[in-house]
């Protein structure tokens, strides 16, 4: 083996490591760019993330996904160190739920709305913050605006709106009120999608 094939081959084998040692993980802001209000332009938010040292950094759409990657694991740091960025250049507070690919692939297997072959044009993905108590999921139960459906598994909503998501009932606020918790919905295309950039990120 020449000195230079195994300089060569170090190299490879280094950028290998430092590669396997990022974590990739979505993003998911709530309520930014809706109707005018907490503008901010995804040019602009890429940036303030790789001043977080974020690597790999990509946006998509308007709504506030981005695909990151960085060494540290710790989801409920990484998302007060995204609000805190946000808030220290606009002057007002974003939420931010951080998923992994792990929870996404998860999601995009366990739709039951998708498994009874419903339109995936009316299905959506509300994103919960944390885990909801036994005690409002059975208040949210005493509700019934059918047709619209949703299931809850874990952290996620699964939701059908057959009439379109414009004139829901049960939207993002309607999920965050009865469950009492900081919610941000996406509809199945941009799942599908953050999914999709995620794996190629």
């Amino acid at each position: 083996m020449t000195y230079l094939y195994f300089s060569a081959l170090m190299k490879t084998l280094k950028k290998q490591k430092i590669g396997s040692n990022l974590n990739t993980f979505i993003a998911l802001l709530r309520g930014i760019n809706v109707s005018g209000q907490k503008k901010i332009k995804m040019a602009d938010l890429k940036q303030h993330f790789e001043e977080l040292n974020f690597q790999n950094v990509t946006t998509y759409i308007q709504s506030g996904n981005i695909i990151f990657q960085t060494k540290i694991k710790d989801i409920n740091k990484l998302e007060k160190s995204i609000s805190n960025k946000i808030n220290e250049h606009y002057g007002f507070d974003v939420e931010v739920i951080i998923k992994t690919i792990s929870e996404l692939e998860y999601i995009i297997n366990n739709n039951p709305f998708i498994k009874q072959k419903k339109d995936p044009n009316k299905i959506y993905l509300t994103f919960l913050h944390s885990f909801p108590k036994m005690e409002n999921i059975n208040k949210l139960k005493e509700t019934n605006y059918s047709p619209e459906e949703y299931s809850i598994d874990n952290k996620n909503i699964f939701f059908f709106a057959p009439n379109g998501y414009g004139k829901a009932k049960m939207n993002n606020n309607f999920f965050e009120k009865k469950l009492k918790l900081i919610a941000t919905t996406r509809n199945w295309k941009t799942v599908n999608k953050l999914y999709d950039l995620s794996l190629n990120n």
